[in-house]
């Protein structure tokens, strides 16, 4: 696979289209089974509580990843993805009933990086209940 969009087509404040992504107690299931992380606090309520948490929160790993996907997405390319982090700042509680969580996640192109390389900086802000889940959430994507 290679990039859709093009570095000559894109401008520093393009707003990449922003995605909405949901997040059930099955969804958290099977995110453990996958990635080996079975941390009560991701499926036990009563283990969260007792920790101190709201309820049970969502893999920190699986809500950067779903973040990052409105990038992937955009470019319809996973591996012109060059760099990516964040930070995270707020868990994504998911209760147990059929809507659990949302994780709303917006992204704008920052900067023009480097012509020869066709490179860019995507800042990401990813929310669940109205607050940031994410901070310093950057990418950096090569476009073709």
């Amino acid at each position: 696979m290679t990039a859709q969009i093009s570095y000559d087509d894109v401008e520093v404040g393009t707003e990449i289209p922003a995605q909405t992504f949901p997040v059930t107690r099955a969804t958290l299931v099977q995110y453990a089974g996958a990635s080996g992380d079975f941390n009560p606090i991701h499926w036990n309520e009563k283990f969260a509580k007792g920790v101190g948490l709201p309820d049970v929160i969502a893999h920190g790993m699986f809500t950067m990843a779903s973040a990052i996907r409105v990038v992937t997405d955009w470019v319809g390319d996973p591996g012109a993805v060059a760099e990516y982090g964040v930070r995270f700042t707020k868990p994504v509680v998911v209760p147990n009933d059929e809507t659990g969580a949302l994780i709303e996640v917006s992204a704008t192109v920052a900067a023009k990086l480097d012509d020869a390389e066709r490179t860019v900086r995507v800042d990401l802000v990813a929310k669940s209940a109205g607050q940031k889940v994410l901070g310093m959430s950057r990418a950096v994507v090569r476009l073709a």
